[in-house]
């Protein structure tokens, strides 16, 4: 038996009128369901689960701010749904062999440099000992963790730059924390003659640091010679200051350093050496065939 279908139309209403008029709505259910999820997870559920991290870990702020995020995407992802569902494709999210396509997809589309990153994020945020505040320093620099995302982690420099860094590179390297949340080391090497007084100049190294008003008393400057090289002893002074965001580092180096350059003048000692060496031996010049060949 032949089977036809005919299409039916609704009198007054043009064909395909009823296809734009579904379209539509269907726009209409996935813009009203995605903001409304949207809007009632940013206002009400994210503040709610900062304030809950914040008030269980509140000496580690990177737990707070990586909660932040990751809640902050599974709110669009479930806004994301709601939209799906208020258009009315609610059956799609059903099908296991759908869901199956898509995370393949999207984990085949990810380089592994990308789910190295993200895994290491994780690694961070768990770390008892990397917080968000904290002077670091690795083999690309040093600076203060401003956030741990999910793929890099923000680092302000001394220079007051934002520089953005792989999570990767800080889990594979290895990090320097010697400074704390509140003060900062600032160690400078220097040369000076053999000849000249080496305890004279130690303690004009602690004395000039401490003319400046930032370092700090305590933990107090020091100074130390820390090897002897072939033309000049190599002397080493330690001070400290507070928070390396509170204070210029450059500017603080570049004072204490004109400030030694004066001193030690002053004292009548050298600053950094030039290197002499001795020479022995004989030189002897025989011009006398040369001298045979004009004549």
């Amino acid at each position: 038996m032949e089977h036809v279908l005919v299409a039916q139309t609704v009198p007054g209403v043009p064909v395909g009128m009823e296809s734009f008029e579904e379209a539509a709505v269907r726009t209409l259910g996935f813009f009203v369901g995605a903001i409304l999820v949207y809007v009632v997870g940013r206002l009400l559920v994210l503040p709610t689960v900062t304030r809950l991290v914040h008030a269980r870990n509140q000496n580690n702020p990177t737990i707070e701010t990586a909660t932040e995020t990751y809640v902050h995407v599974l709110v669009v992802v479930f806004a994301i749904v709601a939209g799906v569902v208020g258009a009315g494709y609610g059956g799609v999210l059903t099908d296991a062999s759908i869901i199956i396509a898509a995370v393949s997809l999207v984990v085949g589309a990810a380089s592994q440099n990308v789910i190295g990153s993200l895994v290491s994020g994780l690694f961070l945020i768990a770390d008892r000992d990397f917080n968000v505040g904290d002077w670091i320093a690795w083999p690309g620099g040093e600076g203060i963790v401003e956030a741990v995302d999910f793929r890099v982690t923000r680092v302000r420099t001394v220079n007051n730059e934002t520089i953005t860094i792989p999570n990767t590179e800080l889990t594979t390297n290895a990090l320097t924390r010697p400074y704390g949340r509140e003060r900062y080391r600032i160690t400078e090497q220097l040369d000076i003659a053999y000849a000249d007084d080496a305890e004279l100049a130690l303690m004009t190294l602690v004395e000039t640091a401490r003319e400046d008003e930032r370092v700090l008393d305590e933990p107090s400057p020091t100074s130390r010679i820390v090897a002897f090289g072939g033309t000049s002893p190599t002397l080493q002074v330690e001070y400290w200051v507070s928070d390396p965001m509170d204070v210029n580092l450059v500017e603080v180096k570049s004072d204490f350093r004109r400030r030694v350059k004066r001193r030690f003048d002053e004292e009548g000692l050298t600053l950094g050496p030039a290197s002499g060496h001795e020479l022995s031996g004989e030189l002897s010049v025989d011009v006398r065939e040369r001298e045979r060949e004009r004549s």
